[in-house]
């Protein structure tokens, strides 16, 4: 992707005009009162906002023109839930607005598809986060996320974990000497060392201490790599209750491995 192109969805990043903060409070007031030229100065007065937005996503493999169309929905969307009366710059208000707009394209645009369900979810979360940070001026924790949203604190984690972006394992992390070092490089294959079937043999005892009920749902994550959610509509109990669950297993088991 060109991140140094000039001309973007046939605008010319290189003439676009940069708005002082007079400027912005002047044409704000206007748009307040309904003035469809002020909104739209304002919103090109503010598009190098969106160009240094998507610089952070330049290594997706997405076209620039496509994430900048984006960008200046967020844009929009920002002006007009703008509260002026807050005390708080436009950009600071603004940029979350952008980048939530670009990642929830991102998002709906990936090739490992995520229930509806779970991406409303997920952003019903994202949403009350933001009005959280505005009110308190502070990252929430996710219990306070879970009880705005009135469900369990799992849940909410779960559909948060499943709209994430996956990384691939070829990624750069680290350079050396003009060498790059991917993910794939930092992860190690034990499939053929002595140590393992002495594990098997370990996995296997721990498994018989469990009873029935934790044996069948770590057979059915960690053997068949069902979800959580799958497991729950599987044996007829919530997600909340698989993940308790699991996690009791796994302490039992560590015990005795």
């Amino acid at each position: 992707m060109a991140i140094n192109k000039v001309e973007i969805c046939g605008v010319n990043t290189s003439k676009l005009p940069v708005l002082n903060n007079e400027e912005k409070e002047e044409l704000f007031k206007k748009i307040l009162q309904g003035d469809k030229e002020a909104r739209e100065s304002y919103i090109r007065g503010n598009l190098r906002l969106v160009l240094s937005v998507i610089q952070r996503f330049n290594n997706r493999g997405e076209h620039m023109d496509d994430l900048f169309q984006v960008g200046c929905i967020g844009l929009i969307k920002a002006i007009d839930n703008f509260d002026i009366s807050q005390n708080v710059k436009f950009s600071t208000y603004a940029v979350p607005m952008i980048i939530g707009e670009i990642r929830r394209y991102l998002r709906d645009n990936n090739s490992i598809r995520v229930s509806r369900s779970l991406r409303d979810t997920a952003y019903k979360a994202l949403q009350v986060k933001e009005k959280l940070i505005n009110k308190n001026s502070k990252e929430p924790t996710i219990t306070e996320i879970a009880e705005e949203l009135g469900m369990p604190k799992e849940e909410v984690v779960f559909a948060l974990d499943a709209i994430q972006d996956p990384i691939s394992l070829f990624e750069p992390v680290y350079h050396e000497r003009g060498d790059a070092l991917s993910i794939m490089d930092q992860v190690s294959d034990d499939k053929n060392q002595d140590e393992t079937w002495l594990e098997n043999i370990a996995l296997n005892e721990a498994m018989k201490r469990l009873n029935e009920r934790e044996k069948h749902i770590l057979s059915l994550r960690f053997f068949e790599g069902k979800t959580q959610m799958e497991v729950a509509e599987e044996i007829g109990i919530s997600q909340a209750q698989v993940s308790r669950l699991e996690k009791t297993a796994l302490k039992h088991m560590r015990k005795y491995i």
